[in-house]
């Protein structure tokens, strides 16, 4: 079943959302080459604290993060620990946030300075092709009728590439609806599929997050029963936003702005319940 909300728990979504935005400023001003990801972990952490907010993902089914630190290869569910970051590591950061019982979600990519300039600007490349995917598919939510047509608009958007950089969808990892807990219905796929998906209607509030991968989207999960790889050991990027709709518009809880700047290239202007 979908959890629709009313505007007072749009509300509070919104403050969940705003302590994940927190929580990625804090990773962008500080994370750095030399770190390990149990450093980042740490500064999650120190945020999450200081808001008087917990992790959605700490002990989520054992989990042993406050967020998920994925590298590379590392689709996600990456672990936090010793590994340590490198000159052009492409770092995707999924982080979380519970306020009086709500939650946050949100995820980004960063490539880290230096190493081979030629990898780094692929790894660029891939991130921004993935953040552009996301947007397009935020985009597709206003203006759509059901929750497939966000999907569809991201493999149209990233099929329609050139060939020499189009990056492949995983189909194993999908977007989802969030609320009074981490993961609801509906799933938000990234991928076009058959079938008739649940209406997009006022109250649901939804988590897109598309995944791409520079190689296959082929993926194995480790035996640490999380981290997920590709099993070509190709680079993968991750970006997410959580997303009300509501009898006025669409409102993206987790950007400081609404939205409203990601969104001004389709011409649709965010509209917040404040």
């Amino acid at each position: 079943m979908i959890e629709y909300k009313s505007p007072d728990q749009i509300r509070l979504m919104r403050r969940a959302g705003l302590v994940v935005a927190d929580i990625h400023d804090a990773l962008r001003e500080r994370i750095d080459v030399g770190m390990t990801t149990a450093d980042l972990d740490a500064v999650a952490l120190e945020v999450l604290e200081a808001a008087e907010a917990t992790s959605n993902f700490f002990g989520y089914y054992g989990y042993p993060g406050q967020i998920c630190a994925s590298v590379n290869e590392v689709v996600v569910h990456g672990i936090p620990g010793e590994r340590v970051l490198q000159p052009g590591d492409l770092v995707s950061l999924d982080c979380g946030a519970v306020v009086d019982g709500w939650h946050g979600d949100a995820a980004f990519s960063i490539v880290l300075p230096g190493g081979d300039p030629a990898v780094s600007a692929r790894r660029e490349r891939l991130s921004q092709i993935t953040h552009d995917a996301m947007w397009v598919g935020i985009a597709a939510m206003a203006r759509g009728k059901r929750v497939g047509d966000i999907g569809a608009a991201i493999d149209d958007f990233v099929t329609a590439l050139p060939k020499g950089e189009q990056p492949d969808i995983l189909r194993d990892y999908v977007g989802h609806g969030i609320g009074t807990s981490m993961h609801q219905e509906p799933d938000v796929l990234n991928y076009r599929a058959r079938g008739r998906s649940p209406r997009l209607k006022n109250g649901m509030v939804v988590c897109i997050e598309p995944m791409l991968a520079a190689g296959n989207q082929a993926t194995k999960v480790l035996d640490d029963e999380w981290t997920v790889v590709t099993v070509d050991g190709s680079d993968t990027a991750h970006w997410e936003h959580m997303v009300a709709k509501h009898s006025r518009g669409i409102w993206v809880l987790t950007a400081r702005d609404g939205g409203a700047e990601g969104l001004a290239p389709y011409g649709i202007v965010p509209v917040p319940l404040d």
